[in-house]
């Protein structure tokens, strides 16, 4: 036991509680990226005939800034003018964004009754084969498990470096190759983001549409749709030369989880990092937007069967700015390990099981302090004992770093005693791929031998003031974060007179209470 139990069972019921009101608002409440991802799950993906992406440009074009149109969701107005006009959903997003169409027109048409259940019948429809999408996803997965073989874990992940597909395709084969269990591909910016961040005076430059001559004329990013699903099949014929089944794993930015929840169910993703706590305190993302978010992307998780992955929680430096005096790392610690017990109880909420999310064990900054190796085995201990029935995951930070320099070491510290791990991801730099992997595989069966030939290791001296430290520091967290709210971690309140957080003009209570993905799955059960 790593602190007292009482003190653990306080830290745990304060977060399930915190966990339990986010949760209840995020799933009653829509956002422009959540609508985003509906049309994308009804079939419209691509751009528009200016290089817009598409379902944006749909989405943009209906709601045009009006809260009311939001919260009524675009999901019955874009279905009625499919039973008006019978044709695709890709043809008429193209005719909407065109202006040809004009949904508001459609959407008059609700306020009749045969009218809105031919429009609910409609979007029933495409929700139903929405999920048989992604249902046959989940089936092609395990058969290909079964055929190839699952690698032992934890697996061995590494990040491909090359932005374009034309570049990844051979980058990944020869991770796969060199031993790699995951490959991580990084999802460039959207439209929305890098229009916000210009807005809000970022060095960026303002996403602008772009006229082309012909989809050959632009490369593909490797971390699009397009691009994710071109990995796809390759890795699979790299994996199947190893005899092994090797996952893709995309790191999606702020404001994209809804959208990045579509592609990974219907482009056989297995596993997504994606984590509310980290876009509210580090990229500045308003809160109710990215709770909304990831509800919905969660939903999407559960039932295509993919692996979520959340960080050891972010760093929140707010309260030492206000006071003009840095914390100690157990403070921080503790602030991190707090926000992590919440997005971790968010996702379970939202329907994924414990072993469907890996939790973060090891926050990367730890290593740039003093005693660095007591304060992992503090962490490492904590999270084992907080996080019953969830997988963990180690990271490796930059080389160049002083945490980079340690971190081989301090991983060999705390395997033994980490419990289940599903994931430790590498850097291979200016070393060869298959060197890390097998230096790697090495640490694990040491680690593994350790654990099995000693008895459950107890923390004691300053590795156990350490996790006491941890612990109080992140119920008082918590407790301020119930009492005070958000401003308890930020540096300025959100939702304050100019609303300045990123995405909260785009979230709101819900007004439309027709789910096509809830009717499909009531008719199944009936």
């Amino acid at each position: 036991m790593t602190t007292e139990t009482g003190a653990l069972d306080r830290l745990q019921a304060l977060a399930e509680a915190l966990t339990g009101t986010w949760a209840a608002r995020a799933a009653a409440s829509t956002t422009v990226g959540r609508e985003r991802a509906i049309l994308r799950l009804f079939g419209v993906e691509g751009l528009d005939r200016t290089g817009r992406p598409l379902a944006g440009e749909v989405v943009d074009r209906y709601v045009a800034g009006q809260v009311d149109r939001l919260a009524s969701g675009i999901t019955l107005p874009f279905a009625m003018a499919l039973a008006e006009y019978d044709v695709p959903a890709q043809e008429l997003a193209i005719d909407v964004a065109s202006g040809a169409v004009d949904l508001t027109l459609e959407a008059a048409l609700l306020t009749r009754p045969d009218r809105r259940a031919a429009a609910e019948r409609e979007a029933t429809r495409l929700a139903g084969a929405a999920l048989e999408r992604i249902a046959a996803n989940r089936t092609a997965r395990a058969e290909l498990l079964s055929v190839l073989g699952d690698p032992a874990r934890p697996w061995l992940g590494f990040a491909a470096s090359e932005p374009t597909v034309d570049g990844a395709r051979e980058e990944v084969a020869r991770l796969v190759a060199d031993g790699a269990d995951v490959v991580r591909v990084t999802v460039p910016a959207g439209r929305e983001l890098t229009q916000r961040l210009y807005e809000s005076g970022a060095a960026i430059a303002p996403w602008r549409p772009r006229l082309r001559r012909s989809e050959a004329d632009e490369p593909v990013p490797a971390g699009s749709q397009r691009g994710l699903a071109e990995l796809r099949g390759a890795i699979d014929d790299a994996a199947a030369e190893c005899r092994r089944y090797v996952r893709l794993a995309s790191a999606a930015p702020p404001l994209a989880g809804p959208e990045q929840a579509v592609v990974a169910a219907f482009e056989r993703l297995d596993l997504v990092e994606a984590d509310p706590l980290a876009e509210i305190v580090d990229a500045g993302v308003d809160p109710d937007r990215a709770l909304a978010d990831h509800a919905f992307a969660n939903l999407l998780h559960g039932r295509a069967g993919c692996h979520l992955l959340i960080g050891p929680g972010p760093l929140v430096v707010a309260p030492d700015m206000r006071r003009g005096l840095p914390s100690d790392a157990a403070t921080r610690a503790g602030r991190a390990l707090a926000l992590e017990l919440v997005s971790a109880g968010l996702a379970r909420r939202h329907g994924l099981r414990p072993d469907q999310v890996v939790v973060g064990a090891l926050p990367a900054w730890l290593a740039e302090e003093r005693d660095p190796a007591i304060l992992a085995l503090a962490q490492v201990s904590l999270r084992r004992a907080l996080f019953p029935g969830h997988p963990l995951a180690f990271e490796e930070p930059p080389a160049s770093t002083r945490a980079g320099a340690l971190w081989s070491f301090l991983l060999s510290a705390v395997l033994p005693l980490a419990g289940p791990v599903a994931l430790v991801v590498r850097r291979s730099g200016a070393r060869q791929t298959g060197d890390v992997v097998a230096a790697t595989r090495s640490a694990v069966t040491v680690a593994e031998e350790a654990a099995g030939s000693l008895e459950p290791w107890t923390l004691r001296g300053p590795a156990r003031a350490q996790a006491e430290a941890t612990v109080a520091s992140a119920i008082e967290t918590l407790v301020r974060l119930t009492d005070e709210g958000w401003e308890a971690i930020l540096d300025e309140p959100p939702g304050g007179p100019d609303r300045a957080r990123l995405g909260a003009d785009a979230v709101v209570e819900r007004s439309e209470s027709f789910d096509p993905f809830a009717a499909v799955e009531a008719a199944a059960a009936g």
